[in-house]
């Protein structure tokens, strides 16, 4: 049986900047409080250049508003690990069919022709209910954004990095989902956690589809992370199930994120991953 090689000491010490020169798509990346926002900031701290994807529509309908994509923007440029590292910026409404493929395309070109990194963190948030109030319109509104546009992004990535040479380096997909498979699920939200039940279910697949390509792709569960949509006693309840009595902050998820995107994490495809710091359910 053949003896497998030893890394040599020089590759087994840390690149402080892993992902300089990669490339990365973040969507859902227009609030500050955000869990796109501290993704970018870690990818871009890591050495990548960021095409940062927002919808301020929808963020402006919700109680806790929008930010303006310059500032959020300047936030992730100021903690870049390569000064020349790009850090751009765009809108796209999801929910439109044919806008996955054209953020593909706009975000490639900006980056200079290639996507090392997708990060699909973008959801629908509200128009949803229990089982007794959900309707068609709902249940459409969320499969549009929260699966279908999904599986539009990572189909038009895939197709992207073939045109590339073989086996380029690099290529990483990661989805996100939100515990609905956990203890009591999310009985309030069941058009959104259908999809995001999809999203967790097809990762497998697509993990094998993009597998010819040496495309890595997985799916995080953040667990309940503080981004400013909850507050006195309800958020209180939450942070009394951690046991460190903490909510997750948005850096949390972000430092998995990161690191499922450097080449430390070539050997991980396929999995569902819940970073919940011991959440409670």
């Amino acid at each position: 049986m053949p003896q497998l090689p030893h890394p040599a000491p020089e590759d087994l010490r840390r690149d402080p900047l892993p992902l300089r020169g990669r490339t990365a798509l973040v969507t859902g990346a227009g609030r500050r409080a955000g869990i796109g926002y501290a993704v970018a900031r870690r990818l871009a701290a890591y050495g990548a250049s960021l095409y940062l994807h927002h919808h301020v529509p929808h963020d402006d309908a919700m109680p806790w508003g929008a930010d303006r994509p310059e500032d959020v923007a300047a936030g992730v440029r100021e903690v870049r690990g390569v000064p020349e590292a790009l850090v751009l910026a765009g809108p796209g409404d999801l929910s439109d069919p044919a806008a996955p493929g054209a953020l593909i395309a706009t975000a490639a070109e900006a980056l200079g022709g290639r996507i090392d990194i997708l990060v699909a963190n973008h959801a629908l948030s509200g128009s949803d209910g229990t089982l007794d109030t959900i309707d068609a319109a709902m249940l459409d509104a969320h499969w549009a954004v929260d699966a279908r546009s999904v599986l539009l992004l990572v189909q038009a990535y895939a197709r992207l990095r073939a045109a590339l040479p073989p086996r380029t380096p690099g290529g990483r997909v990661v989805l996100m989902t939100s515990g609905q498979d956990i203890a009591g699920g999310m009985p309030g939200e069941i058009a959104y956690a259908l999809q995001k039940g999809a999203l967790a279910s097809v990762t497998r697949s697509l993990s094998t589809a993009l597998a010819a390509q040496t495309i890595t792709l997985n799916t995080v569960n953040p667990g309940p992370v503080d981004t400013d949509y909850l507050t006195g006693e309800a958020y209180a309840a939450v942070a009394a199930r951690f046991p460190g009595g903490r909510w997750g902050m948005p850096d949390d998820p972000a430092r998995l994120i990161a690191w499922l995107a450097t080449d430390e994490a070539a050997w991980i495809t396929g999995q569902v991953i819940d970073s919940e710091g011991g959440f409670r359910h």
